[in-house]
C-alpha cells in the first residue's frame, strides 16, 4: 500500500508544523499531501494588493518606465499576450478576461466596465488581477485592478507623447478628468510636460484635479489647443470634431476601449497620422474600429507604438503633422505594472495584506 493510502487509513495527519522559507525570509507553514515518493505542499498564503498598496509600490515615473519596457518586450517578442475576450453584460456594461505573461510572470486580468456606475456610487473599473509564476504555476498574488489601470493609462499616455508629439511640445489638454484622466495628468506632469488645461462636463471634477495639480480649468476647446491633448471619456460620442485640429498636435484618445465607442470623428481619423498599442484589439474594438469598417483606415496606415520604440518604424512625419495614438489597454501593460508592484513588495516597500486560499 503507499504511503499516502496507509497514513490515510491508519488515521495519522500530516504534521501541520513543517514550513518552509518563503520568498521574503517568513517562514510558512503548510500541509504537505504525498504521492509515492515526492511531497506536494498546498498554496501557501497569497498576498493581496489593495489600492493603496499599489499607489504606494508605483510612482508615476516608474511606471513610465515599466509601461515602457512592457512595450518593447512585447514587440520583441519576449512577451505574450492572447486576444482579450469580452462579455456583455447588457444594458449597463461589459466584463473583460485579459491574459499575458512576461518577466517570468503570468497574469490573468478580471475587469469591468459599467458607466454608469457612478450615479450609483460605485467604479465604472472593478476587478482583480492574479498573478502568476510563468515557470510553476505558483500564485504569486491578487492585485487591485482599478490602481494598475490607472496607473498604466497615465504611462501609456506618456510613452506616446515622449515618441510621438513635438519636441518641442509642452502644453497639456486633459479631457476628462475622473480617474484615469487624473492619472494621465499626473503622469505628464511628472515626464514634466505642462501647464495644463483641465475639462471635464462635471466643472468640480476639473476644479479638483486643477488645485492638485496647480493647472487651469477650461473649455473643451481650451483643451484641445494644447500641444498634447489626452482624452479619457467614456466614449459615447465622439469629442474631438472635424475641423478643430491644429498642426502640430498630438492626440491621445484612451477611453474608446471597447466596440461601438469613440473620441474622434472618422473626419479626424482621416486627418491624423495614426499609431496604436496593437492593431488587432484597436481595429476591432478601440478608436479605429468605425474608421476600419468604414473602409477609411487599413492596415498599412496605422503604426503600432512597440514598433516606434523598437526602432522598426518611424513616429511623426514632421513638426506640422497631426499625430493620433489610439489607446485600447493592453494586458502586457498591466504585466509591466505587476511585475512593479512585486518588486516593491520584495524591497520591503509595500507590505500587503495575505489571505490563505
Amino acid at each position: 500500500m503507499p504511503a499516502a493510502m496507509a497514513a490515510a487509513s491508519s488515521g495519522e495527519a500530516a504534521d501541520p508544523r513543517i514550513s518552509m522559507r518563503g520568498r521574503g525570509g517568513v517562514c510558512l507553514g503548510f500541509w504537505p499531501i504525498v504521492r509515492g515518493e515526492s511531497t506536494v505542499r498546498t498554496v501557501a498564503e497569497i498576498p493581496v494588493f489593495s489600492y493603496d498598496d499599489v499607489m504606494s509600490a508605483v510612482g508615476p515615473l516608474e511606471a513610465i518606465e515599466a509601461v515602457r519596457e512592457g512595450f518593447v518586450e512585447y514587440a520583441s517578442g519576449e512577451w505574450t499576450m492572447p486576444a482579450k475576450t469580452y462579455l456583455d453584460a447588457p444594458p449597463n456594461g461589459d466584463f473583460r478576461a485579459m491574459p499575458a505573461r512576461g518577466a517570468g510572470l503570468a497574469i490573468l486580468k478580471w475587469v469591468t466596465s459599467f458607466p454608469g456606475n457612478p450615479a450609483a456610487g460605485l467604479p465604472v473599473v472593478m476587478g482583480v488581477i492574479c498573478v502568476s509564476s510563468a515557470a510553476d504555476g505558483e500564485l504569486l498574488g491578487l492585485i487591485d485592478v482599478r490602481s494598475v489601470t490607472a496607473l498604466r493609462t497615465g504611462a501609456v499616455a506618456v510613452v506616446a507623447a515622449q515618441e510621438l508629439a513635438r519636441e518641442d511640445a509642452s502644453t497639456v489638454g486633459i479631457i476628462g478628468c475622473g480617474l484615469h484622466g487624473g492619472w494621465a495628468a499626473r503622469c505628464l506632469a511628472a515626464a514634466e510636460y505642462g501647464p495644463g488645461i483641465l475639462y471635464d462636463p462635471d466643472p468640480e471634477a476639473a476644479g479638483s484635479l486643477a488645485g492638485e495639480m496647480g493647472w487651469e480649468v477650461g473649455t473643451r476647446e481650451d483643451a484641445l489647443a494644447c500641444d498634447v491633448v489626452t482624452c479619457v471619456t467614456p466614449g459615447a460620442e465622439p469629442i474631438v470634431r472635424e475641423g478643430e485640429l491644429h498642426a502640430g498636435l498630438h492626440l491621445n484618445l484612451l477611453g474608446a476601449d471597447g466596440p461601438g465607442k469613440a473620441e474622434a470623428e472618422l473626419e479626424v481619423i482621416a486627418a491624423s497620422e495614426l499609431f496604436c498599442d496593437e492593431w488587432r484589439q484597436a481595429s476591432h474594438g478601440g478608436e479605429l474600429a468605425a474608421a476600419v469598417e468604414a473602409g477609411r483606415v487599413t492596415r498599412d496606415d496605422v503604426t503600432e507604438l512597440g514598433a516606434v520604440l523598437t526602432g522598426s518604424a518611424g513616429g511623426r512625419s514632421g513638426p506640422q503633422a497631426v499625430t493620433l495614438f489610439d489607446s485600447t489597454g493592453l494586458a502586457i501593460q498591466d504585466v509591466a505594472i505587476c511585475l512593479a508592484v512585486l518588486e516593491a513588495q520584495g524591497a520591503g516597500v509595500v507590505r500587503p495584506v495575505k489571505v490563505r486560499l
